[in-house]
């Protein structure tokens, strides 16, 4: 007893031994309790052992199995017509031909042992391809997984009426190859839906193979190329603007700072400043550019890296600015939805999905707040906004979900915008400013009218205590032949998860990056 207490008094010094462990008295268990216990130990004991020998079994059966298939063997047919080299989104000119196809096993289906189904991905799209006979019976065929890398060759024939396949038509193989092998149970064993949001992240190369993730970026490819059809039908020139710079745009506090050769630089956190040296040379400009933004929000809205949809105009006023991100959002929607692949992707992805109609309703800042008073949306210690605070996301989005259409919101304080905007004409606490709210989504636009004063510009420099000298260039614009002008910002991720009806704004990204994720 002694010896006892004294190696528990050791233990509970090392705080290896809670002490209410220590000083807790244990009963023995009941019998009837410990039968109940053993037996189910020994239920589960037997089922270890069945399902050891069914394992063993089964391991057998596949090695005889592969024993067999090593025995058999494929070729080429010399007598067949010569295969021409396909990619499925061609597949129907080339119906009732004999074709070579290169793509991933999306799918895989077994029949029997003389039948396999195999449903092919080469990017372009999914074509349904049927194996038989000896075709089946090969080791590379009992060894197939998803997300194998395969060679077909067969005739593509038109499905019966009445059945279905991807494009209308189905390989019928007669030869095949392995190119690249799979893992068993492919990415499936890996990554699915229903993984925690870290496991997906971390294997996003291997979850953008899925085809919603797919469809999302194809629908942003899409989405990329109608933004820049709609500038050039519209006359403007694109340019590329910087990444490294030494001057901020929108604040201080979210750049990312990085040494330059021996300088301090940032990594931009938008091409504004660069587009408007560009108004005299080449009229109005876009760029389509990575910007980035040291915040440390964990919303569903914000990323560190996005891509930046800018333009800037010369010669116009802040209704025409207005007009001008109207008429870019109807246009690239309608531009979407003309091109099939396109409208199919918007159907499946966001069947509810309402083309906008123009005109947007225009809603002053003062009326927003009206609005948010009069419909009490109060913040989160129950008190109500006033006129001169930021309209965070929560009220912001309730305002614009319950309006449901999308609102030009404008005529901020300049007290919480950027320093270069234009100051509204009779009113000089407000700025020439606006952010287009959609719903579900919030703010996907930022613009303004941009000082074109250069005694303001030196003001307003001297009042967000910045230093003049390295924005010498910017500056110079109201020294050589300064011009009203104006121009937005539109992010493109947000654009496409309104589009889409996409949830998270990571999901718009190939690889997003936001605090903690930099990684793959």
């Amino acid at each position: 007893e002694q010896f006892v207490a004294v190696e528990q008094r050791i233990l509970q010094e090392q705080h290896c031994l809670p002490s209410l462990l220590l000083t807790q008295k244990f009963e023995p268990i009941a019998k009837s309790q410990l039968k109940k216990v053993t037996k189910l130990w020994k239920d589960d004991q037997k089922k270890q052992v069945a399902r050891r020998k069914k394992e063993d079994e089964d391991a057998a059966k596949r090695a005889a199995a592969l024993e067999e298939a090593a025995k058999v063997s494929i070729t080429e047919d010399p007598s067949l017509p010569a295969a021409s080299l396909m990619k499925i989104l061609e597949g129907v000119q080339h119906r009732d031909k004999r074709i070579k196809v290169n793509g991933w096993v999306h799918r895989l289906r077994r029949q029997g042992k003389n039948m396999m189904f195999v449903v092919l991905r080469d990017g372009t799209g999914f074509l349904q391809c049927v194996l038989t006979d000896l075709l089946c019976q090969t080791v590379d065929a009992l060894t197939l997984s998803t997300e194998a890398t395969v060679c077909l060759y067969g005739t593509l024939m038109q499905v019966p009426e009445g059945k279905q396949a991807p494009g209308g038509h189905e390989l019928q193989v007669d030869y095949w190859q392995v190119v690249g092998s799979s893992p068993a149970g492919g990415a499936d064993a890996q990554i699915n839906k229903d993984a925690h949001p870290d496991v997906q992240l971390d294997k996003r190369h291997l979850l953008i193979r899925g085809e919603n993730s797919s469809k999302v970026l194809k629908l942003r490819s899409l989405l990329m190329k109608a933004f820049t059809d709609h500038y050039f039908s519209r006359g403007y020139q694109w340019m590329s603007p910087p990444a490294l710079v030494q001057t901020q745009c929108e604040g201080g506090s979210t750049l990312f700072d990085l040494n330059f050769f021996g300088e301090k630089a940032y990594l931009t956190q938008s091409s504004q400043l660069y587009l408007e040296t560009c108004l005299p040379s080449f009229g109005d400009v876009f760029c389509i550019e990575q910007s980035y933004r040291a915040e440390q929000s964990r919303t569903r809205r914000h990323v560190a890296c996005y891509t930046h949809i800018e333009a800037e105009c010369a010669f116009i006023d802040f209704s025409q600015l207005l007009d001008k991100i109207e008429d870019l959002v109807c246009d690239v929607v309608e531009r979407v939805l003309a091109n099939p692949e396109g409208a199919q992707m918007v159907k499946d992805l966001n069947p509810e999905f309402v083309t906008p109609t123009r005109p947007f309703k225009r809603m002053k800042y003062s009326e927003a707040i009206q609005y948010l008073e009069d419909n009490d949306i109060r913040k989160d210690d129950g008190s109500l906004y006033t006129f001169g605070e930021d309209i965070p996301e929560m009220p912001e989005r309730k305002m614009t979900d319950a309006i449901g259409c999308p609102i030009l919101l404008h005529s901020f304080p300049a007290s919480i915008k950027a320093f270069y905007m234009q100051k509204l004409p009779g009113d000089s606490r407000l700025t020439e400013s606006v952010d287009l709210l959609m719903p579900s989504v919030g703010e996907i636009v930022g613009g303004s009218m941009r000082m074109d004063n250069y005694e303001e510009l030196m003001e307003a420099y001297k009042r967000e205590g910045l230093d003049p000298k390295p924005y010498y260039w910017y500056t110079d614009q109201r020294v050589y032949g300064s011009a009203p002008h104006g121009g937005y910002g539109l992010g493109l991720e947000r654009f496409l998860c309104w589009l889409s009806n996409t949830h998270h704004i990571r999901d718009a990204c190939l690889y997003p990056r936001f605090v903690g994720r930099c990684t793959p």
